[in-house]
């Protein structure tokens, strides 16, 4: 079972990762295309930006524009983003935490597709997952819980053993559903946005973990 203690410690066995503003700072790409879309079809840019964050593609945009072909505009909105590699970045020591787990303890579960999700990891030189959940390969995307459920599933652990890593409310709510802890990182959102999360850090550069073979430890510095 995941526990907490003053110190800011979670004992888990194992972590979910969301990845675009945990793992990778895709934020200045994702909100310069999705405000590009938005001018095109006539929409208010911030509010579309907001939405956006932290859902699938998909349903983004038939909760926005339901008039339009929800899947077409999917394909070429995120083939536009996984060529916009220039903004982006990792999160502050993303890749020594990586580095420090073991790879059948942590699974990354993004609202991105497969496609986008895989370029944006090798173009920041993280390592591709052993359990991988994207957009593609759920049928409802966050806050459902169904993405980080998979992720447990694929891992094999409890999903009241997993521990997450967010950024944004709709990531949050769909951990919580699932029976899972979240740990906020406030890249993308200010902290006040994400108060609901166990707790909130700006990187991962303060993180550690202590692995004993039987589960992990994650201590905030």
């Amino acid at each position: 079972m995941i526990g907490a203690s003053p110190q800011r410690a979670f004992l888990c066995a194992a972590i979910l990762f969301d990845l675009d503003g945990v793992l990778v700072d895709s934020t200045r790409s994702v909100a310069h295309q999705w405000a590009l879309w938005a001018a095109e079809h006539n929409l208010p840019a911030e509010e579309v930006v907001r939405v956006a964050h932290g859902r699938r593609t998909v349903e983004t945009i038939l909760l926005l524009a339901p008039h339009l072909d929800a899947a077409a505009e999917t394909v070429r909105l995120e083939i536009r983003e996984a060529e916009d590699t220039e903004a982006l970045g990792r999160i502050s020591g993303a890749r020594e935490l990586l580095a420090r787990l073991p790879r059948e303890r942590w699974a990354v579960v993004t609202s991105g597709t497969r496609y986008l999700a895989t370029r944006r990891l090798q173009t920041n030189g993280l390592p591709t997952p052993v359990a991988f959940v994207t957009a593609d390969e759920v049928t409802q995307g966050k806050p459902h819980p169904e993405p980080y459920l998979k992720g447990a599933e694929l891992l094999g652990i409890p999903p009241q053993e997993c521990l997450v890593f967010e950024d944004a409310p709709a990531g949050i709510e769909a951990a919580h559903a699932a029976g899972m802890r979240a740990i906020a990182l406030s890249t993308t959102y200010p902290a006040a946005a994400l108060a609901h999360a166990e707790a909130v850090i700006p990187d991962f550069s303060q993180v550690q973990v202590q692995s004993d073979g039987g589960g992990l430890k994650v201590v905030l510095g």
